[in-house]
């Protein structure tokens, strides 16, 4: 019950909820708005999948990290489309935005801003970068508790200990979000 077996997943990835690439509640893209965003991100510079990858991250704040297997055949398809084309540069495949690929994102100008408006929130830089630090220290803590659970190092008492803790901080941080909004800070 405790095993390895039983955290694949857990902390997301491809088998489990969490903060992975896992499947989400709240979509960051609806079907076919990837190439919008790959086009978008092309326009200014050439790039390989993983600096594709990169930027989504950056231009997200980290809170959208694609999976190669979503970037690379997306990037397939805009080639196959005529919107990109592809050489090698140093062993990896460049894409670079082609004059037809050019033409479709200024057609398209309305939907890339209304996807690029999902990243913002309409957050302040400040409450960005807190959003951020948090999912990090949520992230970090669930990396070690599956290291160490698959290490087998965590027993029953561990894990009943690390689940009050749990709830003790779940029921403070229900508290802190429930609180009446003081006029002087800054909402999310």
């Amino acid at each position: 019950m405790f095993g390895p077996k039983a955290m694949k997943g857990f902390f997301g990835g491809r088998h489990g909820p969490g903060f992975g690439h896992g499947p989400r509640r709240g979509r960051m893209f609806e079907k076919g708005d990837l190439k919008y965003v790959i086009l978008d991100l092309l326009k200014d510079e050439p790039s390989h999948g993983y600096e594709v990858i990169r930027k989504l991250e950056e231009r997200s704040r980290g809170f959208y990290s694609p999976s190669p297997g979503s970037v690379y055949p997306t990037l397939q398809l805009l080639e196959d489309m005529g919107y990109v084309s592809a050489t090698q540069r140093d062993g990896k495949k460049v894409y670079a935005i082609t004059d037809e690929g050019r033409k479709f994102l200024d057609e398209n100008q309305r939907s890339i801003k209304d996807i690029w408006g999902k990243f913002g929130g309409g957050w302040d830089p400040e409450v960005a970068s807190e959003i951020h630090e948090i999912r990090h220290d949520l992230m970090d803590l669930g990396k070690l508790f599956g290291q160490k659970m698959r290490e087998g190092s965590v027993n029953r008492d561990k894990l009943v200990r690390i689940r009050s803790v749990i709830s003790t901080a779940a029921r403070e941080i229900e508290d802190i979000l429930r609180e009446r909004e003081d006029p002087g800070t800054t909402s999310v």
